[in-house]
């Protein structure tokens, strides 16, 4: 095994940091200043005609509350290894997010939580972070295709034979999945993975799936604040059925963090176009939603990134 000079490990730690932070903030600054779709007169007009301090801090709470739920679920979990506080949570989960921008569907998100622990511990980290997004995923699955089967009977876009069919389909994967559950691959398998699941006690999986509801429920009406001050007068259900089909066929396509407006934009553009929003403020609520609840914590995120100890690697 080759050895690495320890200056030369913290110089290639240091690269790797300032590539980092640096990557992050070049997609941010590119996807923000070279997209057409982006009217910046008519948000201006409309943001003077509607400000209010209460309804900006409203908007900038739901941010905050967000990625709250989300280090609480973290902590909630970390504890399976060892005790955390809210504030090392914070920089895990920030700095984590941060790492996992470039990568697909935030894979780097779990190699940037797992420098915080103990090499030995890396397997029992990126497993414990796939519970923590298992559970976002799995209730975004579940109120996206209630709200999906809602829509559609308002709107009709898919036909009821085609509904059978994807629900045949899923049912299919499940059967399918629990009859190879004992096939191992390198040692792993679906059954292993439940036996896993089921040594966490019950009482951190309630907390976690408490901790996934409100954080769902909070920026899910993040979203339908800012239809509401883009003067967008739809019923409540109806918006609502909307957004959550839009996180849920959003969410189940590989995307990068840094393209996650873009993916939910082009949805969001399909599914509030039938109810008649102009597409300009669909692109622009769902560039907003990607500035509060990504970009903002990315920046935050670099702070942790670059300020963490290359002796923590070891």
């Amino acid at each position: 095994m080759i050895s690495i000079p320890h200056k030369t490990k913290q110089f290639l730690v240091l690269l790797i940091k300032i590539l980092i932070v640096a990557g992050a903030f070049y997609f941010i600054y590119n996807q923000l200043a070279n997209n057409d779709q982006l009217d910046w007169q008519k948000f201006m007009v409309l943001f003077r005609k509607n400000q209010s301090v209460s309804g900006i801090v409203l908007i900038l709470s739901l941010s905050v509350l967000n990625r709250y739920f989300e280090i609480l679920k973290w902590q909630n979990l970390a504890q399976l290894i060892r005790k955390i506080t809210v504030s090392e949570s914070t920089q895990q989960v920030l700095a984590a997010l941060t790492a996992g921008l470039f990568t697909p569907n935030g894979v780097g998100e779990y190699a940037g939580k797992a420098l915080f622990f103990n090499k030995s511990e890396a397997k029992k980290v990126v497993f414990l972070n796939l519970i923590c997004n298992g559970i976002q995923m799995v209730l975004t699955v579940v109120f996206g295709f209630f709200g999906l089967l809602y829509f559609n009977s308002l709107f009709n876009i898919i036909t009821p034979k085609t509904v059978l069919l994807l629900f045949g389909i899923l049912i299919g994967i499940i059967v399918l999945l629990f009859s190879i559950k004992k096939i191992a691959i390198k040692g792993y398998s679906i059954e292993k993975l439940i036996h896993k699941i089921n040594e966490i006690p019950k009482s951190i999986h309630r907390r976690n799936i408490v901790l996934g509801i409100c954080r769902y429920l909070v920026f899910s009406h993040q979203y339908y604040f800012l239809f509401l001050a883009f003067d967008v007068d739809l019923p409540y259900l109806t918006l609502m059925a909307a957004i959550s089909s839009v996180y849920f066929l959003a969410s189940s396509l590989p995307t990068f963090q840094f393209l996650d407006f873009a993916v939910k934009g082009s949805v969001a553009i399909y599914f509030f176009g039938i109810l008649g929003v102009n597409e300009w403020i669909v692109v622009f609520i769902s560039t907003l939603m990607w500035f509060l609840n990504v970009v903002i914590p990315v920046v935050i995120g670099s702070y942790y990134v670059l300020g963490f100890k290359t002796k923590t690697i070891a």
